[in-house]
């Protein structure tokens, strides 16, 4: 159980990191979002392909003869996984690795909006509690409780909020198939045709940097560091501890986000941002406890 803590602490701690990463190469590399992305996942999804041959070999080859569902993880790669990097990367460039991140964490108040919506049924008290702090929350990260301004740029509000929606998607989608064949030959597989499906879209391999030493291992440290290593981390924390326990423990990751900006590369907060971090970050912990108790 105290490895189980560890590792998913860990890897959220990653994921904050690699944001970070993404942030600095915005900043001194000028490398486009799609790029990132692709790279991203390429990087990651290779790693992962060979963990998921080594141990899940069988699984993987009853994926891949199963046409039906090997569609249903091209629609999970492309409007998912890569839909998902996609937006988060994007939305560091227009903002900042903390503030992309807590905004991407509105996805579990959008997923209890939607389930409400798909259930025909109004919001139980501590769900309207939820939609009430995230939706605070966000008014004042966005604007630092000014109404005639915004303190983030329109495009990182909108693509922070874009994150959360691909969130949900990616939350959603693959739910089935990991049941069918276990998390990791479906993220590895995922990972390689979005990475795919991103460098044709966007030409990726028309348009590839001229990166220095620092550029290339804060490239790789987004591939294996924060992506292929966190999730393997993080998922063994789900097998320890519980998703319930690992999604709270997941909220670090924007915490490791603030910390990584603010002494790497000297983003600067002020009281109002991590009141804003504060209510959005609070409906993870509620939602959690909710279906915890419930459970």
């Amino acid at each position: 159980m105290k490895k189980g803590f560890l590792l998913t602490a860990l890897g959220a701690a990653c994921w904050g990191f690699s944001g970070t990463c993404g942030q600095y190469l915005f900043i001194h590399a000028h490398i486009s979002s799609s790029y990132l992305t692709t790279m991203r996942m390429l990087i990651a999804g290779g790693v992962l392909m060979i963990i998921t041959f080594i141990n899940s070999r069988e699984m993987l080859k009853r994926l891949i003869q199963n046409k039906r569902d090997l569609l249903q993880l091209f629609i999970f790669a492309i409007g998912g996984l890569a839909f998902s990097q996609w937006t988060y990367l994007t939305a560091i460039s227009y903002s900042n690795a903390a503030t992309a991140t807590v905004l991407q964490y509105l996805y579990p108040t959008l997923l209890v909006i939607l389930t409400c919506l798909k259930d025909h049924r109004f919001p139980q008290s501590i769900e309207v509690l939820c939609i009430v702090l995230a939706t605070l929350g966000t008014f004042v990260l966005a604007t630092h409780g000014h109404l005639s301004r915004l303190n983030i740029s329109m495009q990182g509000l909108l693509w922070g909020i874009l994150a959360a929606i691909a969130a949900c998607s990616y939350t959603l989608t693959p739910v089935k198939l990991m049941h069918r064949y276990g998390s990791l030959p479906i993220v590895s597989l995922g990972m390689m045709i979005g990475g795919l499906f991103m460098g044709i879209a966007f030409q990726s391999y028309k348009h590839i940097p001229a990166l220095d030493i620092s550029g290339i291992l804060a490239m790789l440290a987004i591939g294996l560091i924060g992506t292929a290593l966190a999730f393997t981390m993080y998922l063994f924390g789900v097998s320890t501890i519980g998703a319930i326990k690992a999604s709270m423990l997941a909220s670090l990751e924007p915490v490791s986000a603030a910390i990584c900006s603010f002494f790497w590369l000297h983003t600067t907060f002020q009281f109002t941002d991590f009141l804003g971090f504060f209510l959005i970050m609070a409906t993870v912990f509620i939602l959690a406890k909710a279906k915890e108790k419930a459970q």
